[in-house]
Formats: structure tokens, sequence, C-alpha cells
């Protein structure tokens, strides 16, 4: 393999074991967090009659992008036991960290944590100011997933989103923690997009952002249980920025609890937008803890001020209900 490519092709983890289990230290992987484990990589064809499990046991991984690739011929699923580390330089990530492409019924496991090291890069990060993010990596990218569940795995310090959801269908993620500090910016803990019939529950989210945030074309997503602190708030939006974008129908977020935050639930719109469509959007039983803006609609959202603000929106908000928003009021200093 060329040292040029090292970094793309590391534990491409695709199936081909007779009996349906691979585990990567049997393949070269070191597991000491020093040794660069991305350069033990071998491709493999995820092409197993029926259904397999990938195992990275405990241990301390130093690796490059991971990258799964479908189709698949049957089921897999991927138990993650240990810990992995990606290069804290993000020049040494030219795209998402690990990628979930294109896989109808993966299953993602096994209580491990993927730490993004991302502390570097939110020192030099100006996206939120001239919203040039695309450079920086996510910590976990699932793509085209369908049918398919994530559950009781840990995203340490991204340096971009911690899960990037795009383009998928019938998809759970179950007990799922994020934590970053609240100084980690552009750190959304779970993006969607385009997707439906996502359902996230049981989450523990701590980040420098929005904990949920749901772009154009999310429907029929369901966030329940999930609970935020500190950072901005569970969001809708923002909407609004690009042309053809598509509707966010039936959204609910429920049974979750923010504490020590800046928003709680809000809708967020870009002044001077093209149209489109937020409906069915119900927000109920939210408990609010020291929140600063506990609801908030916001159609005049500009986060790199450079928005032609007097100009409104052309972005339709309709049936939006808010039932059971309680909590404790912000504490406020008094000098």
């Amino acid at each position: 393999m060329a040292a040029g490519v090292a970094y793309h092709l590391c534990f491409l983890l695709l199936v081909t074991q007779v009996q349906g289990f691979f585990d990567v230290k049997a393949y070269g992987a070191k597991a000491n967090g020093m040794t660069d484990d991305s350069k033990r990589s071998e491709r493999y064809a995820c092409a197993a009659k029926e259904a397999s499990t990938v195992v990275i046991a405990k241990g301390n991984y130093m690796v490059g992008p991971l990258k799964f690739e479908g189709p698949c011929t049957a089921p897999v699923t991927v138990k993650v036991q240990g810990t992995l580390k990606a290069p804290a330089d993000p020049k040494r990530l030219r795209d998402d960290w690990v990628a979930f492409r294109n896989v109808e019924g993966l299953t993602v496991s096994g209580g491990g944590i993927f730490d993004g090291q991302g502390a570097i890069t939110w020192s030099v990060n100006n996206c939120a100011k001239t919203g040039k993010c695309n450079s920086l990596p996510t910590n976990l990218q699932f793509t085209k997933l369908t049918n398919s569940k994530i559950e009781g795995i840990t995203s340490l310090n991204s340096k971009l989103f911690h899960l990037n959801i795009l383009n998928c269908n019938n998809v759970t993620f179950q007990n799922i923690v994020i934590n970053a500090p609240k100084n980690s910016l552009n750190n959304d803990g779970i993006h969607i997009g385009r997707s439906t019939m996502v359902n996230i529950t049981g989450a523990t989210i701590k980040t420098g952002d929005d904990f949920v945030s749901l772009g154009d074309g999310c429907q029929q997503i369901n966030v329940e249980k999930v609970t935020c602190g500190p950072g901005h708030g569970i969001s809708s939006g923002s909407l609004g920025r690009y042309h053809d974008e598509q509707p966010v129908i039936g959204v609910t977020v429920r049974n979750c609890t923010h504490t020590n935050t800046e928003n709680g639930v809000r809708i967020k719109t870009w002044p001077a937008s093209p149209s489109g469509v937020a409906s069915s959007v119900n927000f109920e039983d939210i408990i609010m803890n020291n929140v600063s803006n506990p609801i908030l609609i916001d159609q005049e959202n500009c986060s790199y001020n450079n928005c032609l603000a007097k100009v409104p929106s052309r972005v339709k908000i309709s049936d939006v209900r808010f039932e059971g928003i309680r909590g404790i009021p912000l504490q406020l200093k008094w000098q």
C-alpha cells in the first residue's frame, strides 16, 4: 500500500469470514494507543452470505479514516469495544473520520469510544464566522443506512459534528453518549438531514453547539429521553439557506431535559431565504433547568453575520405545538 493512501483504507470494515466473525487484532492491529493501526489495513469484501460480526476488541487504537462501505449481502454487526482515537492534526483527515455508507441491516454496538481529539481544531476554527466548515471531519458519518441500529457508543471531542446522519431510512440511535466542552465550536451532537423514520432515544449530550439539529428533508423524526447540557438546544434548522431544500415534516421531540443551556427547543430559518416548509413539529414534556431561551422561533437567524436581515424568510412554518414545557427559571446573578 502506498504511504499516501494509508489513511484512506484503514480498517475498511467489510466481512469475508466463512464463520461470520472478524477480529481486527487478528489482522495486525496493535491497540496500544501509539502504533498507527491504520497502516495495518487490508481490504475485505462485504460478501458474507449470512449475518456477520466485526469486532474491535478492548484497547486503544490510533487510526485514520475508517470506511464501512456497502452494499452487503447480509446483515452486519460492528461491535466496538475499544477506544478509537483520531489524529489530533485535522490536516491528516481529508474526509469524515468514521463513515458507514450504503448498508442495510447494520448494527453498531459494544460500548466503544470514538475520540476525535478535536481540541486543536477548536482553537483555530473560524467556520462559525465564515461558514466554511466543509474541510473539517465529523466523528461518525452515517449515509444511506436502512433498517439499522446504532446503540451504546460514545463520541468524544469531535472536530466538527459528532454524528451526521444523511439519507437514512428507519434507523434507531439508542443510548448514545456525546461529550465535548462548551467551547467546542460547530460541534453539533447529532445532525440529521434528508432522512425519514430516524429515532433517537436515551442519549446524553454535552457539547458546544446544538444537541440535535435537523436539516432540510427530515420527515417522521422522533427524539426522546435525551439529557442535554451544556450546549445550544434542540433545533429544527437552520432552514432556508439553499435553494431546493426539501420540506421538514413530522418531527416529535419529547421527554427531554435541558440543564444550563443557551436555548431549549427552537425552529430557526435564514432571512432572505428561498421558499421552504417546516410543519407538524411537536415539542412535548420538556424540562428546562436554568435555560436562557426555553422556546424560540427565529426567522432571522444569521450565523455568519452576512445575511440580508431586513428581507424576510420565505420558509413557511405551520402546525407547531409546544406542550408541557416546564422547569426551573434562569438563575440571575445579582451584582
